[in-house]
């Protein structure tokens, strides 16, 4: 596990490298009815902007809040693989809802809704359209979240890690 802080920017980094790519495709394919309809021209535009603002969110928020839950709740000389876990789960409680939030923006447009109504833009109608579907993405990307971070990509992450650094 990372210590220092350039260890935690470099774990940070190889995370978000895997796991964007797999949420830009996994929404984008729930957005256009399957992995079939999905054009290279969407993914190569949605990677690199998700990139960022992944790896920002998770380097500023995701990762200093899930740490100080996790450690306020357990204690840190607690079961290695318990402390990992607690870790992972409260990171994807923290991450899936905000980057959810962005890909809302991202993939609906500014203002879902607003776009086509832009005369009549109020805030009766960001609550009418925003929220709603802000709330549906949470609800679709968390499972895919959780299973794919708890089973495959933080195990993963954390091979390459102690790869690099071993």
């Amino acid at each position: 596990m990372p210590i220092t802080k350039k260890q935690k920017l470099i774990y940070a980094f190889i995370t978000v490298i895997i796991t964007v790519p797999a949420f830009v495709i996994y929404c984008l394919s729930i957005e256009n009815g399957g992995i079939l309809n999905i054009s290279l021209k969407e993914v190569l535009i949605y990677i690199p902007v998700e990139l960022v603002l992944a790896y920002l969110a998770a380097v500023f928020v995701g990762s200093p809040l899930s740490l100080k839950i996790v450690f306020s709740k357990i204690p840190k000389n607690s079961n290695h693989l318990l402390i990992q876990t607690a870790i992972v789960l409260v990171t994807v409680c923290i991450m899936c809802p905000l980057m959810s939030f962005l890909a809302t923006i991202l993939y609906q447009g500014i203002f879902p809704g607003l776009v086509y109504n832009s005369s009549t833009f109020n805030l009766g109608n960001f609550f009418i359209y925003f929220i709603p579907i802000f709330l549906q993405t949470v609800v679709i990307n968390f499972p895919f979240a959780l299973i794919s971070q708890l089973f495959f990509i933080q195990p993963f992450v954390r091979k390459v890690f102690n790869f690099i650094y071993s």
